[in-house]
């Protein structure tokens, strides 16, 4: 009795509960050690930063030449010993020269209306190529993909002569069609977005065609929305690439009314020569537009390599 009596007093005495530590601080997620230097040392980092600086430094001085040349006169343009800055001070006077002409906005217009409907149908046909490899099944689709991965291997400039001897047979030479059409065709695009449509969950597709879809509306309404990041990407290579090229809109047009402003700035000059303020003029204006874009756009060029599958909704 004396031991169940001690066993019951034990059982219903208070517990002595542990004392209660304060809270120390959060602890920090663990970080994957992952670095872009060649390594985690201060000498390390120096040398990492000081050669990306000096990378920089190496592209931005053929930029910074053409902009101080753009604002400089043709006498100071021309003089070596005065190359770093002009003896006259800057001056407007080779911008307002170029765009008084009434030639700068004619070619600006042209290349915005070729670069604008080149970039519309490359998109445009880019994807519905790359969807009809990715997501349908037909004859010779693996040998007509392995055609199409290796014309990207082939430079455009072999096939100028084919590109003008067809424009010349179908009697469109000095016209925006012979222009525009020859730049549409763009294999490394149907590459890009066939790979970036394999990448998204076909649970997508199933379901939509449990509710009736077809092959169309499945490519417009679920696939093409869910693009739209790495469309972007595409549509922006493409337009820098469409306003830039000087190759083709040179060959194919003889009409001083389509030139281009790649095409026209090269026409810069008068009985004296090449004036170097009004063509880094009108270069610093060509390039301006192809700014304005990437600023804008450049979001989408860094989703479309971050995001894959529903991520890019």
């Amino acid at each position: 009795m004396a031991s169940t009596d001690t066993s019951v007093r034990a059982a219903s005495a208070p517990r002595k509960m542990p004392p209660v530590r304060p809270p120390g601080p959060p602890r920090r997620p663990s970080r994957a050690r992952g670095n872009l230097t060649l390594g985690e040392s201060r000498t390390a980092r120096v040398l990492a930063t000081t050669a990306l600086t000096a990378a920089a430094l190496v592209w931005l001085l053929p930029m910074s030449w053409a902009l101080l040349t753009a604002f400089k006169s043709e006498q100071d343009a021309s003089d070596p010993l005065h190359w770093l800055w002009p003896r006259h001070g800057l001056t407007l006077k080779g911008f307002t020269t170029v765009w008084e002409r009434g030639d700068l906005p004619l070619w600006m217009l042209n290349s915005l209306l070729i670069s604008a409907a080149v970039t519309v149908i490359t998109v445009l046909v880019s994807a519905m190529a790359g969807y009809a490899f990715s997501r349908t099944a037909f004859a010779g689709r693996r040998s007509l993909f392995a055609l199409t991965v290796a014309a990207v291997l082939v430079p455009p400039q072999i096939l100028i002569v084919p590109w003008f001897r067809q424009m010349l047979t179908l009697h469109l030479l000095d016209t925006y069609a012979a222009v525009i059409l020859p730049q549409t065709v763009a294999p490394v695009m149907v590459f890009i977005l066939k790979k970036h449509f394999d990448s998204l969950p076909r649970e997508l597709e199933e379901a939509a065609r449990i509710d009736g879809a077809g092959h169309w509306r499945i490519f417009w309404s679920v696939l093409l929305p869910l693009s739209r990041p790495m469309l972007a990407a595409v549509a922006i290579f493409v337009f820098i690439g469409a306003w830039n090229n000087f190759l083709w809109p040179f060959v194919s047009t003889s009409d001083p009314s389509l030139m281009t402003l790649p095409v026209g700035i090269t026409s810069v000059k008068d009985a004296y020569g090449i004036q170097y303020a009004q063509s880094m003029a009108s270069a610093v204006l060509a390039a301006l537009p192809l700014v304005v874009v990437f600023v804008f756009f450049q979001r989408h060029i860094v989703k479309s390599v971050a995001t894959t599958g529903l991520g890019g909704q």
